[in-house]
């Protein structure tokens, strides 16, 4: 099926394009993620509470091995969080084990997975149930290299567009065409898959939302009729007016304007912000008939995306190591894309797979 969607790379910037240019994911270790949950384990229960670092492996192979070795279904297996496979990643697993006490991890030994510790807990771990995650990115033959520090501490301050990444979408916006398939009719037995196709048609409906905005000059500007979301929290208010209050409160980060996740009922929008996502509506009809068919709820997100603890190191000439904390559900691409023009390396390790599996 031919790919009717525009391609990630054509999302606008807030800031224009960087000058800058630059390789990232050139090895695992230049691309570090930490979970952060927002509570210990108890040290009792029916769960399995452990946290692993792994390197080059994806989530659900790890969870899959984790079953494995503990005897049980998969399902009994959960994470907080997907990570990317090009990475080192440190998350955390929870195994449902009743009338299992022996938690006897010594004969555990996979290749780049690593378990750092474990303990009983007394819920289960549910996807989301993170704080955030930690970044450290090591950015390689960075070009103009003082514009991108100059970038970087300039969306400390704005922030950037709380866009979904392309990994979400598939390789060349292949879940987005699964997506369409679905809406079609096509049967899809597989959940996890059919979730999946369902997030991503969600996903590009709201960047392009974000799009419309930037496009309108409306994404750090309120317009009449939008919803705000608190910052730290997802309680949400509507306003009819555009006042200094208002104007102030985003510009501190107190507040942030959001966007439709779309899906069944009404937009909580009015006015100016309603025409702008009914218009995105209008572009999509498609996907956006077919996540309401499906029984998805209308819901908000915000569309800025704002760093915690962020910090810039230049390394030398050509390398700066970024860090900082994103709230859970958000990409560190988002980040750098307004940074630097940037080389994922690991694509093209991906790619190479692929032309060898073919060749095979």
């Amino acid at each position: 099926m031919a790919n009717k969607f525009k391609p990630y790379s054509s999302l606008p910037y807030l800031h224009g394009k960087p000058i800058a240019t630059g390789e990232i994911r050139s090895s695992n270790s230049d691309f570090k993620v930490f979970e952060i949950l927002p509570f210990s384990a108890t040290g009792e229960g029916e769960h399995l509470l452990l946290h692993i670092e792994k390197s080059g492996e994806n989530t659900t192979w790890v969870a899959r091995q984790l079953a494995k070795h503990f005897g049980v279904k998969e399902m009994a297996v959960s994470y907080a969080g997907l990570k990317d496979r090009n990475a080192i990643t440190q998350q955390w697993f929870g195994i449902h084990l009743p009338g299992k006490p022996n938690d006897d991890l010594s004969a555990f030994n996979i290749p780049n997975v690593k378990i750092l510790s474990y303990a009983r807990h007394n819920k289960k771990l549910r996807t989301g149930a993170l704080i955030g995650n930690r970044f450290e990115l090591t950015l390689r033959n960075v070009t103009a290299i003082d514009d991108a520090i100059e970038r970087f501490e300039q969306i400390v301050h704005s922030g950037v567009p709380n866009y979904f990444g392309e990994q979400r979408f598939g390789f060349d916006g292949s879940n987005l065409n699964k997506a369409l398939s679905l809406f079609n009719g096509q049967k899809i037995k597989d959940r996890k898959k059919r979730g999946m196709y369902l997030s991503a048609a969600r996903s590009y409906i709201f960047n392009q939302i974000i799009a419309k905005r930037i496009a309108q000059n409306a994404f750090l500007s309120p317009v009449i009729g939008d919803v705000f979301m608190l910052t730290g929290s997802q309680s949400i208010f509507k306003s009819t007016e555009v006042d200094d209050d208002i104007i102030q409160r985003v510009a501190k980060h107190e507040i942030d304007i959001t966007a439709s996740m779309w899906g069944a009922g009404d937009l909580l929008t009015a006015i100016d912000a309603l025409a702008i996502e009914s218009s995105v509506k209008d572009n999509n009809q498609q996907l956006c008939d077919g996540l309401e068919n499906f029984g998805l709820k209308q819901e908000r997100r915000r569309m800025r995306l704002s760093m915690l603890q962020p910090n810039v190191v230049k390394v030398d000439d050509k390398t700066l190591t970024l860090s900082f904390i994103l709230p859970a559900g958000s990409y560190a691409t988002a980040i750098l894309r307004e940074v630097i023009n940037y080389k994922d390396v690991s694509d093209e390790r991906t790619q190479a797979k692929r032309n060898d599996n073919k060749a095979t």
